[in-house]
C-alpha cells in the first residue's frame, strides 16, 4: 500500500488545482447535458465561495473531516486558493469547472497533472488526475457529476491526454459505483489518507479517454 504523511494542510493544499488562463476557450458555452438549464462551464472567481462551500459540506457529510477540526478551518483563505487556482494556474493543465442548474452553481470538478502512480499499460502516459468532484445536496442523480467529467474527458483529450486517474475511498460505495458507472476501472494502487477523523484507504480508479 502506498501511504505517506497527509494532514490538514495537505488535504487543504490539494485544492489549489484550477484551469486555463483567461482565453478563447472552445468548449465555453457548450452544454454538456440534455438541456440548456443544466450544464458545466470553466470556473469564473465568483464561484470560489460556493465552491469552498460545497468542498466542505462533502467532508462533512462523509465523515471525512474531524467536527473539530472542520471548525477550525478558515474558510475565506481556503475561498482564496481557490480563487487563485481559477484566476493564476499553475499550469495549462491545471482547471476548475462547475455544473450549473440554470443559473445556479451545483457542482465542480478539479483536475491536474497526476503524481507518480503506477498505472496499467493501457492507461497510457502523462495522466492527468480528477482531485475534485462534488455535487451539492439535493442536486445528486441529476447527471451533473457525469456531465463534469465527460466535460473534463474532452478537455483533457482535447490537450492530448489520454487518461483520467481519481482517487477513491474504498468504503466509499455510492462514489465507488460512479466511477464504476462513468467507465473508470481499479487501476491497482492504494494509499492512506489521514484526516483527522479516520484514516481513508484510497483505491486509485482509471479510465481513457
Amino acid at each position: 500500500m502506498d501511504s505517506g504523511p497527509h494532514d490538514e494542510d495537505d488535504l487543504l493544499g490539494a485544492l489549489a488545482a484550477g484551469n486555463l488562463p483567461e482565453e478563447e476557450d472552445p468548449h465555453a458555452g457548450h452544454d454538456h447535458g440534455p438541456t440548456a438549464d443544466l450544464s458545466v462551464r470553466p470556473a469564473v472567481p465568483e464561484d470560489a465561495p460556493l465552491i469552498t462551500a460545497l468542498q466542505l459540506a462533502a467532508w462533512r457529510a462523509r465523515g471525512l473531516v474531524d467536527e473539530d477540526l472542520l471548525a477550525t478551518v478558515d474558510t475565506a483563505a481556503v475561498t482564496a486558493q481557490w480563487g487563485a487556482a481559477i484566476t493564476d494556474p499553475p499550469s495549462p493543465r491545471h482547471r476548475v469547472l462547475t455544473a450549473l442548474a440554470g443559473g445556479e452553481v451545483v457542482g465542480f470538478l478539479a483536475y491536474a497533472p497526476a503524481g507518480d502512480v503506477s498505472l496499467p499499460e493501457s492507461a497510457g502516459t502523462d495522466p492527468v488526475e480528477v482531485i475534485a468532484l462534488e455535487v451539492r445536496a439535493g442536486h445528486t442523480r441529476e447527471g451533473h457529476g457525469s456531465r463534469l467529467l465527460a466535460a473534463c474527458a474532452d478537455l483533457v483529450r482535447d490537450s492530448g491526454g489520454t487518461c483520467l486517474v481519481t482517487w477513491s475511498g474504498q468504503e466509499d460505495e455510492a462514489r465507488t459505483r460512479f466511477l464504476g458507472s462513468a467507465g473508470f476501472a481499479p487501476a491497482g494502487p492504494r494509499r492512506a489518507l489521514g484526516t483527522g477523523a479516520v484514516d481513508v484507504v484510497e483505491s486509485c480508479w482509471f479510465a481513457q479517454v
